[in-house]
């Protein structure tokens, strides 16, 4: 349903990267607004969404070329590998 928004004009790493930390609610936010789906099957998307942000990741790349999967693919792994080093930074003062 978005991949085309998702994939129209080249992949945003910034909205990947957004995706990896799990922000989804524009997202979810636009499922619902669509009226495809019942509010208890977006709140229940929404939930797996927010535990496995890599399914809405599959979604958003169903109708992307192989080059643009193998490239988002490879930038989530990565972002996988970094994740567990990412600290907040902390204010002094």
């Amino acid at each position: 349903m978005f991949s085309y928004d998702f994939v129209e004009d080249g992949v945003d790493y910034d909205t990947l990267e957004a995706l990896h930390r799990g922000e989804i609610s524009s997202w979810i936010e636009a499922l619902a607004q669509s009226g495809l789906l019942a509010e208890s099957e977006v709140a229940a998307v929404a939930r797996e969404w927010g535990e496995r942000p890599s399914l809405l990741l599959d979604a958003l790349l169903t109708d992307a070329d192989e080059m643009t999967v193998r490239r988002c693919r490879l930038a989530w792994a990565s972002m996988d590998r970094l994740a567990p080093f990412t600290f907040p930074i902390a204010h002094s003062g």
